[in-house]
């Protein structure tokens, strides 16, 4: 025990993180969008729909579905839901419908689309029965 009134030495303190480091985490968090329930549930009600998407929506579509299901991987990567057998084999699928290009000809295109929401819907439906997303939108 140090007398009352005895200096100690201190360390001195060190940021946690480098300038070029600190760079890199603003940009990412620029970069950064919050997960949007309602537009994913709107758009997988599109491409399952049983009129299927104008021809001309079907690009546009294909990038957002393919967004919705990056970010349920994250988050459900960070929510460690991989533990869970069912998010697993979602969390993979997924990985490979986002890999996939939007294959040519109208109906392969909106056979793509669909696969691309089931999942979607399903992987988000599964996050919410494991807790791993606050409540379905």
């Amino acid at each position: 025990m140090t007398a009352p009134g005895t200096a100690r030495p201190v360390r001195s303190w060190t940021p946690p993180l480098s300038g070029g480091e600190l760079a890199t985490v603003l940009n990412r968090l620029r970069g950064w969008t919050a997960f949007d329930g309602g537009a994913l549930l709107d758009d997988v009600a599109t491409v399952l729909d049983v009129v299927p998407p104008a021809e001309e929506d079907t690009e546009e579509l294909a990038e957002r579905l393919r967004g919705h299901l990056m970010q349920l991987v994250a988050i459900a990567v960070a929510a460690e839901a991989e533990e869970d057998t069912a998010a697993a084999q979602l969390i993979e699928r997924a990985r490979a419908l986002s890999a996939a290009a939007l294959p040519g000809g109208r109906w392969k295109a909106v056979a793509h689309l669909r696969r691309l929401g089931w999942i979607a819907n399903d992987l988000h439906d599964r996050l919410a029965a494991i807790r791993c997303l606050k409540e379905a939108a």
